[in-house]
């Protein structure tokens, strides 16, 4: 493998030539932190989607991909006189040092790992002067996985449903609420929904972005095999009725089954 140091410095000596006000690149320079973040959220995706797929060498890149992210931030944070890149590594370096006081402490037992990491967490938070339970949930993050973050910060003090029938009847609740909004209360009832979904898919033990990255997965696949079996019947399937499109709907279902069986 490639001594890392060595590239590590290429890469941030890359960086710092490409982001030189004389001799530099003019996109490069033209760049915030702000035009820049859209590209640091897309990265960290397709990271995501490399495992999915479990491609190790799409991963490699990928990964790459998002360590350039992390420099331009530094670079830049560099520039304005805040911080470095080792600054950031070394941010990150005493953090977990101190979150894992059994590993690199005077602590030797590993046990309620998960409550004294979560004291942790706490103390850092009441450090930066937050005192919600709900500060630094990142507004950036996907909505799906934002509402769960909340719900499970808010169930820390205490404020979730005992079990998931509460969070079930909520959801017919909703659902019935948004039948009968008027269109000025649409938005807020539709939101209302979701976010009741994601409570009763958390509470049943499920990640609610991994159920719906399954979900559209499924999706697709069917309607791509759907296009597929009508295409071999010679038929377009967009000029087909709804009911002939569910039938095509049924039978890749059926086919499934048949594979699965």
């Amino acid at each position: 493998m490639t001594p890392y140091h060595h590239q590590i410095d290429r890469l941030l000596g890359i960086m710092a030539r490409l982001r030189d006000p004389v001799s530099g690149c003019e996109w490069d320079r033209e760049q915030d932190f702000a035009t820049i973040a859209p590209y640091t959220i897309e990265e960290a995706y397709e990271v995501a989607d490399a495992i999915a797929r479990e491609d190790m060498v799409d991963l490699r890149g990928e990964l790459g991909d998002l360590l350039l992210q992390v420099v331009f931030h530094a670079r830049m944070a560099e520039e304005l006189g805040h911080f470095a890149f080792g600054d950031v590594a070394a941010a990150i370096s005493d953090k977990l040092e101190s979150r894992h006081p059994h590993i690199f402490g005077e602590e030797t037992s590993g046990d309620a790992q998960t409550e004294r990491w979560e004291k942790l967490k706490a103390k850092e938070r009441a450090n930066k002067g937050e005192t919600s339970a709900v500060d630094g949930v990142a507004i950036s993050l996907p909505a799906l996985m934002r509402a769960e973050k909340l719900q499970k910060r808010a169930a820390r003090v205490g404020f979730d449903w005992p079990d998931p029938s509460g969070a079930a009847e909520k959801v017919t609740e909703e659902m019935a609420e948004l039948a009968e909004a008027g269109e000025a209360d649409r938005l807020e009832e539709a939101g209302d929904l979701l976010f009741a979904a994601v409570n009763l898919v958390r509470l049943n033990g499920i990640a609610p972005e991994d159920a719906l990255r399954a979900a559209n997965a499924k999706f697709e696949r069917r309607f791509r095999s759907m296009e597929a079996f009508a295409a071999r019947d010679g038929l377009d399937f967009a000029a087909l009725s709804l009911d002939e499109q569910e039938a095509y709907w049924q039978a890749v279902k059926r086919s499934e089954r048949a594979e699965t069986a």
